[in-house]
């Protein structure tokens, strides 16, 4: 039977795929099918795309010349994949501490249950899972509650299924891209000024945001990376993500606003393709 699709993907946009250059290419990919559950879809001698019930969801490419990022570099926080129900995470987790990963941490964040850990070159990694959003606590100004508190991993693990783990289920996705980001403020500008996301959530040096009273697609901080340039081309870590749009007018819109910029645009196969402010690459495609 198939699932309803997450409310993080019914949104007017969304996050649909990451892509990390990798120094290791047999390495990673073996970490994110083994261990998150990701499938192979397409593999060459430079790269590979993998996904969860046949969907992509995450493209590793490597290079000859490629060199890895300083932890200070602008680029990756962590990409974030959206469990469709916390039976799912709960099942993920026994997984894990079966094959006995190292996880960087778990949280509470009131919308949601987050488990943190890293692939081998460091990337990092979120595996979450939603609460229903109608326990979801909004402001009067539509921004929406966020807390990092403990979470109860051993209530979680006790919750797991006893059958082996089968992989990503049907439904999984990558709910949001977190980024670290040279300048807050900057980010707030392209993210929410230009391309149209609302600001629903603020951090000390962090910012959220989303479409569609989500409670965040995509963050930006500053918490290793302050006052980071622009990303090297032969960089490891996130070279581009891709932002897939169910409204062509909310679409429409942002794209108005970068030509309306001056922001340099390519149209390409895949979609539009742009650079935010420190060389992050950016895909707007229709859903």
């Amino acid at each position: 039977m198939s699932r309803q699709p997450s409310f993080a993907l019914t949104r007017p946009s969304h996050v649909g795929e990451a892509h990390l250059v990798v120094r290791d290419l047999d390495l990673v990919a073996g970490f994110y099918t083994a261990i998150m559950g990701l499938s192979v879809l397409e593999k060459a001698a430079s790269g590979a795309v993998l996904g969860a019930a046949g969907v992509p969801l995450l493209k590793l490419t490597t290079r000859g010349d490629v060199t890895r990022a300083p932890r200070q570099a602008a680029g990756l926080f962590h990409t974030a994949f959206l469990m469709p129900d916390r039976a799912a995470l709960a099942d993920w987790l026994a997984h894990a501490a079966h094959a006995g990963v190292q996880l960087d941490g778990a949280s509470d964040h009131l919308v949601s249950e987050a488990i943190y850990l890293s692939d081998p070159e460091g990337n990092g990694i979120e595996i979450y899972r939603d609460r229903d959003p109608s326990e979801w606590h909004y402001f009067p100004d539509g921004t929406v509650e966020m807390q990092t508190l403990p979470l109860n991993l051993q209530a979680l693990y006790d919750s797991a299924a006893k059958t082996r783990w089968g992989g990503m289920p049907e439904g999984s996705s990558i709910g949001h891209i977190h980024l670290q980001v040279g300048n807050v403020p900057e980010a707030d500008r392209f993210y929410e000024g230009v391309l149209g996301l609302k600001k629903m959530a603020s951090y000390p040096g962090a910012s959220f945001y989303a479409t569609g009273d989500y409670h965040h697609h995509v963050a930006a901080n500053i918490w290793n990376s302050r006052g980071a340039g622009p990303r090297q081309a032969a960089m490891t870590g996130l070279s581009d993500y891709s932002l897939r749009f169910n409204d062509e007018a909310t679409l429409t819109k942002a794209l108005t606003a970068l030509d309306g910029l001056e922001i340099a645009v390519e149209k390409t196969a895949e979609g539009h393709r742009l650079n935010d402010p420190w060389g992050i690459g950016l895909t707007l495609k229709a859903a």
